[in-house]
């Protein structure tokens, strides 16, 4: 499954406003709850129980804060860019600026462990990564991710 399949325009967000964790799952889960109808308020609340467990901010800039619903029938990636960066509590202790959001049905737990690795090798290209760090656009990003977005 390529990570295109599952991230789609409409969760795409170039430009996250908060800045701490809170709030950027908060901005990040609206465009996945309107477009999946699970109600925001629940996926923050799946979404921070995972962040209790350790943080999903990995170093180099990069967060990909992820959780498993029972209400959904398929996969869904959100993407959100702060451009001042934000205090993800990542292993380096630096600021994060990429996200992305992974949200996959509970009993898939193969599917689940998979996109999050397929995400962890995209990030892994430098120079994807500082690209990804100049959008502007919704276009950018899903023209970024389709130049090295490979099936699994």
């Amino acid at each position: 499954m390529k990570i295109l399949e599952v991230l789609h325009k409409e969760t795409i967000l170039t430009d996250l406003k908060s800045t701490d964790k809170k709030g950027v799952l908060a901005e990040l889960v609206v465009p996945v709850a309107k477009m999946t109808g699970i109600d925001r308020e629940k996926l923050i609340r799946i979404l921070m129980e995972r962040e209790r467990l350790g943080s999903t901010g990995i170093d180099g800039g990069i967060g990909i804060p992820h959780g498993k619903l029972k209400e959904l029938n398929s996969p869904v990636i959100g993407f959100g860019l702060s451009k001042k960066g934000v205090n993800f509590e990542s292993m380096d202790g630096r600021p994060t600026h990429i996200f992305f959001l992974l949200c996959t049905p509970e009993n898939s737990t193969g599917l689940h462990l998979k996109l999050l690795a397929r995400i962890s090798r995209l990030l892994k290209n430098e120079g994807l990564k500082k690209k990804l760090k100049t959008i502007s656009t919704k276009e950018e990003v899903i023209s970024i991710i389709e130049a090295d977005d490979e099936d699994f």
